[in-house]
């Protein structure tokens, strides 16, 4: 099960981060770097604040709600668990106050989020960090190897039944049978498809042309899809045979994959995702605000023990609202997402890993700068 997998090690992701945060460059009623005040006599924020996005999150998101609402009787916060794309793009349209995503704003998103939030545009927060899990349906077997170059042609469908030579050759001693391979990948436009073929593009390039997306390659006509993290991994539970990618903590009972990184095969679980993201890179760029949190992940990295098949899930903000209402709430409810408190309440939910307090400092600083906008 993925659970035990995923559990162990999760406090080293803070240790891990700490790298990160050397290096980087996504009025509120708790202290900086400090967490949610749980006296609801203490707390002035009122109103509704909406957001849509990423599945991935949606486990977390409830918790995050819930505890929120908890410390803050007079506020509120909806989330329609929509996928990356569509929340991008419902923030974009002004029809949202925040949008959840697995995959930051592109050059045009950049552009464009400057004509709703202001000439400072959108600010990305890292509220979520998990693995993707490789998952399948495969009676009797829960672990597999598998390199890059077998992963994409399994989701290209090129390899077309379980005992293929190139499964069997990774796995000796396994028992594989010749079930065929259905893989099921998001019909949505999705982060973890984004992140999913970010991986595949750097780390298989000749066997996965196509450039990474958040949409799957309408070429690749082989195979199932689903909506939603919910939807795929329903989708593979009901299916002999079936694979995905999704979220690790929504993999279940799923059998996962472990991938080949350099030359030794690694396990998902939150002390190799934390060496992804300790290797990770400031997104740079026209048009990104100052102590935006966009995180670049080196996806063919060869660095021993490190599982590069990782999301971080941002909450995406503007910079500015138009009124001190909507800002006081936006930057309670960010500063509370990223407390100690929130993140806590997001692993007893989620399973994901924890932020570090040097990424939670950073990320209260860069909530505190979002502001009214000059009308």
């Amino acid at each position: 099960m993925v659970s035990g997998k995923f559990s162990t090690a999760a406090v080293l992701l803070s240790a891990a981060a700490l790298t990160l945060t050397a290096c980087g460059s996504d009025s509120a009623t708790a202290p900086a770097g400090g967490t949610q005040s749980s006296s609801s006599s203490e707390s002035t924020v009122t109103g509704t604040l909406s957001g849509a996005g990423a599945s991935s999150q949606d486990s977390a998101m409830q918790a995050w709600i819930a505890g929120f609402g908890e410390a803050n009787p007079g506020a509120s916060v909806q989330y329609s668990a929509d996928g990356s794309g569509a929340g991008r793009e419902a923030l974009l349209a002004g029809g949202v106050q925040f949008a959840g995503s697995d995959a930051y704003l592109d050059e045009e998103e950049v552009a464009a989020a400057a004509a709703v939030c202001g000439p400072e545009g959108a600010l990305h927060i890292p509220a979520y960090i998990s693995p993707i899990a490789v998952a399948f349906n495969l009676p009797g077997v829960d672990e597999l190897n598998l390199d890059a170059t077998t992963i994409a042609k399994i989701f290209r469908g090129e390899i077309t039944a379980w005992n293929d030579p190139a499964i069997s050759e990774a796995n000796p001693g396994v028992e594989l049978p010749s079930t065929p391979v259905t893989p099921v990948h998001r019909g949505d436009e999705s982060g973890t498809t984004k992140n999913f073929t970010e991986y595949l593009a750097a780390a298989a390039p000749d066997a996965w042309t196509d450039k990474a997306s958040g949409e799957w390659p309408a070429e690749i006509g082989n195979g199932e899809n689903a909506s939603g993290t919910g939807g795929v991994v329903s989708l593979v539970t009901s299916t002999e045979g079936a694979v995905t990618y999704a979220d690790a903590s929504a993999a279940g009972d799923l059998g996962t994959v472990s991938v080949l990184v350099g030359s030794d095969y690694v396990a998902l679980s939150s002390e190799a995702a934390s060496k992804a993201v300790e290797a990770s890179t400031p997104v740079t760029g026209e048009g990104r605000p100052d102590g935006d949190m966009a995180m670049e992940l080196d996806r063919d990295t060869t660095e021993s023990g490190a599982y590069p098949l990782v999301l971080v899930s941002y909450h995406v903000y503007c910079t500015g609202y138009e009124n001190a209402e909507t800002v006081d709430l936006v930057k309670a409810f960010g500063e509370y997402v990223v407390s100690e408190e929130g993140q806590a309440a997001a692993q007893d939910a989620a399973g994901n890993a924890p932020l570090s307090e040097a990424l939670r400092e950073k990320a209260v600083t860069a909530l505190e700068g979002i502001t009214v906008l000059q009308k």
